[in-house]
């Protein structure tokens, strides 16, 4: 009787947090809907790159951003927006870019109505990457893209993503320039040491003197 064999499959089951929905925990100032959003980057050989998104049924790209909501704090919705559009994770500077009014765009396709035609504020961060998922929640609508800073410009839509970009590169100018050296102090002359100092220096020069008179 022929022995039989089993085989055992290794199967890897990749768990992808669903991205929020919905609006009932979003924030508001007035009339402004509240979002956070920030600027990923990296540096490769030197040099320095930032991540930007595609969206549905556009052919532009921007940078990840989305409502804040009242159960998280303006850094944690910055970092959840960049997880759930770009599939990043990393460190955030907590000192903001800028804050900006934007439109929001379901006011621009007609979806929505305000005092303000959908104004939000939104306020953008950096975000140094240090983690980039193989899947994240909105992958199948929003695509990923390293871009050298020249680049991003050219491709920024909008005039507050160009001033972000800026303000990041601004802040990264000042990190990597060393800060100015002090000049050295003059040597004081021993007149300038009053006190004793002062008094053993000038007779030590006298006592040169003599000898340098006796040696003549």
């Amino acid at each position: 009787m022929a022995a039989s064999s089993s085989s055992k499959e290794e199967v890897v089951v990749v768990v992808v947090a669903a991205a929020r929905k919905g609006r009932l925990r979003q924030r508001y100032d007035g009339e402004y809907r509240l979002v956070a959003g920030c600027v990923p980057y990296r540096v490769v050989g030197g040099e320095l790159e930032v991540l930007m998104v595609s969206t549905p049924n556009r052919a532009d790209l921007v940078f990840p951003k989305g409502g804040w909501e009242d159960d998280e704090d303006v850094y944690e919705a910055a970092c959840r927006e960049a997880m759930e559009e770009a599939g990043v994770k990393g460190n955030i500077n907590r000192v903001s870019l800028g804050m900006w009014v934007m439109r929001s765009k379901s006011s621009q396709s007609g979806g929505e109505t305000s005092p303000r035609g959908g104004a939000c504020k939104g306020y953008m961060f950096a975000l140094e990457v240090t983690e980039e998922l193989d899947r994240w929640p909105e992958q199948d609508t929003h695509g990923r893209r390293w871009l050298s800073p020249a680049d991003a410009f050219r491709l920024s839509r909008y005039g507050w993503m160009r001033e972000a970009l800026a303000a990041l590169l601004d802040r990264r100018r000042l990190l990597l320039t060393p800060p100015p050296q002090p000049e050295p102090e003059p040597t004081p002359r021993p007149s300038e040491y009053p006190g004793v100092y002062g008094l053993a220096m000038l007779k030590a020069d006298a006592a040169a003197a003599d000898r340098a008179v006796a040696l003549c």
